[in-house]
C-alpha cells in the first residue's frame, strides 16, 4: 500500500478491478494497524468510497446481464435469402 499521503486517482475514474485491488489492500493496512487517527479515518473514508465504487460497477454489470438476458427470446432477423 502506498503512503495515505500519496496521490491516489480519483476513485470515479478506477474500473472494478482497479477498485477492488486498492479496496483489499485499505483492508490489509487496516488491520495491520499502526496508522494514527487520521490516518486511519482518511483511509476508511477511501475504502467507503472504492466500496461503493464496486457495487456500482456491478449494478452497472448486473443490468446490462439483465437486459441482454431480457432479449435472449426476442426472434433474431433473418439475413435475407437470395434467389
Amino acid at each position: 500500500m502506498t503512503s495515505p499521503d500519496a496521490p491516489r486517482p480519483d476513485v470515479n475514474t478506477l474500473d472494478y478491478e482497479q477498485a477492488r485491488d486498492e479496496l483489499a489492500e485499505v483492508v490489509r493496512a487496516l488491520e495491520v494497524g499502526g496508522l494514527g487517527l487520521d490516518e486511519s479515518v482518511a483511509l476508511w473514508e477511501r475504502g467507503e468510497a472504492l466500496a461503493r465504487r464496486c457495487e456500482e460497477q456491478l449494478a452497472g454489470a448486473r443490468d446490462r446481464v439483465r437486459s441482454v438476458l431480457e432479449h435472449a427470446d426476442d426472434p433474431q432477423p433473418q439475413p435475407p435469402t437470395v434467389t
